[in-house]
């Protein structure tokens, strides 16, 4: 979120808000959520500007195979560039899947077709660490607001060590959206199913 943002601003422009998906129901929940009870559409008139959702992928890091890893596969550059483009796969289909869903929420809520029932959308596909990743953009982004759901982000796998208690509060949370609301510098929404 822009510090030097005025609630003003914020009004006449509408929110930003970041809406981070991946391939798991509990992402489209929670986009489907912030559509249908969080996210404002302009008024007909003109009178309320249409928040921005922008719907923010992480892909995986592209994989850094030596010629023989560890468990003693060789990895040549075409596997790695499948992994890679499997990578990009999944992530045009989740983006995609998502885009839908704000088309047919527009189209149920505002259908009427008239200038300002429009809801803006932005996509954004970031490489990375999904934890870093979603932090970083929620900042470089001007996010007023993240929102995502409570476990997901399945093509990553937790790789903390954690206390016991620290892995029972996870189990409810999940690594991902644990570390954006402990991480990131705008009010983070969890939406659990």
């Amino acid at each position: 979120m822009d510090p030097s943002a005025t609630e003003e601003e914020t009004a006449a422009t509408g929110r930003r808000i970041l809406v981070a998906v991946d391939e798991g129901d509990e992402s489209v929940h929670a986009l489907k959520w912030c559509l249908a009870s969080f996210a404002k559409r302009g008024g007909g008139g003109g009178t309320a500007p249409p928040d921005t959702i922008i719907l923010l992928y992480v892909r995986p890091p592209p994989p850094t195979y030596s010629v023989l890893d560890a468990s003693g596969y060789v990895f040549s550059d075409e596997v790695a560039a499948a992994i890679d483009g499997y990578s990009k796969e999944v992530a045009e289909a989740v983006v995609e899947k998502a885009q839908k869903l704000c088309t047919l929420y527009g189209k149920e809520v505002g259908g009427d077709g008239e200038a300002g029932h429009e809801m803006k959308v932005e996509v954004k596909v970031a490489v990375g660490d999904a934890r870093s990743v979603i932090c970083q953009m929620a900042d470089k982004l001007g996010a007023d607001v993240l929102v995502m759901g409570s476990h997901g982000y399945g093509l990553f796998k937790r790789s903390l060590k954690r206390s016991r208690f620290q892995s029972q509060k996870l189990a409810l949370l999940g690594s991902v959206s644990d570390y954006c609301v402990r991480n990131a510098n705008c009010p983070v929404l969890i939406v659990k199913s």
